[in-house]
């Protein structure tokens, strides 16, 4: 049985034989020719380049050693009380900037007034008693000298004493002088015999008494050393009661407010350091063996890519930074895993980025660090 194609023929019209067909047009030569060359500096411009990278890394690239685990550092200096008390005024806000010896806080100073006072005038009072004890040994002093007058004198009388009863005896022995004259002569030596004793006791009490005085006076000078050491801690309480900025630099964190009972210890805020900023950055130990101190630095930040600064290598840690972590490493132990260790590396930057207020602590770093350059290059 015949199909019917006649409706398809009337649908689709029969197709043209391939001769009758025209022909596609041939590209020009001249767009060949530009496609050509375009093509061909293409691959001069990526040759070009590639010779360029390779001639930096064989230059300069294959001597620097790099890393992004770095990071802007400042010595920030937490600010807080040494005596307890209240506080009585909060003199900053964040982010002001201050200066040296500028007030941040005020504690309640009363009671170490009062203990300063207290403590100075107890100081006084031992001021006054060594005045009295001085006083007391020049009288003593005296004293001997009046002693040693009497002894000098009871001496004399002894000496006048024993001769006349030495011419009495004679007398009496002779004939020309009678019993009782003699009775009174022994009589008159044995009195002044008493007053010469008498004389030199008084001058061993006045010596012994000079030194007692002395004594005291030491005593005296020994807790006035006490007292004025007393005074000096009082009068330093009482100066701590005010909180100054140690340096220069800007005030951060702020936790301290008006009326709050602080103790030693408690953490009010802290300063940041003007010009004292520098890089931590932390090698893996497979980069140190060519790092040394004083090394060309090239750093660049994330929060600024377009600036680029130079410092150099200040040192090295005397250990990595997994020892002087919270919870050290423990690798004695059967299940152990090595990791790559990394160094802390301490690089300091030049004075013109020490002012630049747009670097600020923490930032996230990226270090290049020429190892052609330092203490130890060539070596």
């Amino acid at each position: 049985m015949a199909l019917d194609t006649s409706g398809d023929d009337r649908a689709r019209p029969a197709e043209p034989p391939a001769s009758d067909r025209p022909a596609r047009p041939a590209a020009p030569p001249r767009k060949r020719r530009l496609r050509r060359a375009g093509f061909g500096l293409l691959l001069l411009a990526a040759l070009g380049f590639g010779l360029h990278e390779g001639h930096l890394w064989w230059t300069q690239g294959r001597f620097m050693e790099t890393t992004d685990d770095a990071y802007l550092q400042a010595d920030i200096s937490e600010i807080s009380p040494e005596v307890t008390g209240t506080i009585t005024e909060v003199a900053v806000t964040d982010n002001q900037r201050v200066a040296a010896g500028d007030v941040l806080f005020r504690i309640d100073d009363g009671d170490y007034r009062n203990a300063l006072e207290q403590a100075q005038a107890e100081r006084a009072t031992q001021t006054q008693t060594l005045a009295r004890i001085a006083a007391q040994t020049e009288a003593a002093r005296a004293e001997v000298a009046q002693a040693e007058a009497t002894l000098r004198s009871a001496r004399a009388a002894l000496t006048n004493a024993r001769s006349t009863a030495d011419r009495i005896r004679n007398l009496n022995s002779s004939s020309f002088a009678s019993k009782a004259s003699l009775d009174d002569a022994t009589a008159a030596l044995e009195e002044a015999e008493a007053q010469e004793a008498n004389a030199r006791a008084a001058i061993r009490s006045a010596e012994a008494n000079v030194a007692v005085l002395k004594a005291q006076h030491a005593e005296a000078e020994a807790q006035t050393r006490s007292l004025d050491l007393a005074v000096d801690r009082a009068a330093r309480d009482l100066d701590r009661t005010v909180l100054r900025a140690p340096y220069d630099g800007v005030v951060a964190n702020i936790a301290g407010k008006m009326g709050e009972l602080v103790s030693p210890g408690t953490l009010l805020a802290a300063v940041v350091p003007s010009g004292a900023l520098y890089v931590e950055a932390n090698f893996k130990e497979t980069q140190l063996h060519e790092l040394h101190p004083g090394a060309a630095v090239r750093l660049s930040f994330d929060m600024l890519p377009d600036l680029e600064i130079d410092g150099r290598v200040d040192s090295l840690a005397p250990a990595t930074g997994a020892l002087f972590s919270l919870l050290p490493p423990e690798n004695a132990t059967g299940n152990f895993t090595k990791v790559v260790q990394r160094v802390p590396v301490r690089i300091a930057l030049p004075p013109a980025a020490q002012s630049d207020p747009r670097l600020r602590a923490g930032l996230s770093t990226t270090v290049s660090v020429d190892t052609r350059t330092g203490d130890s290059a060539g070596s």
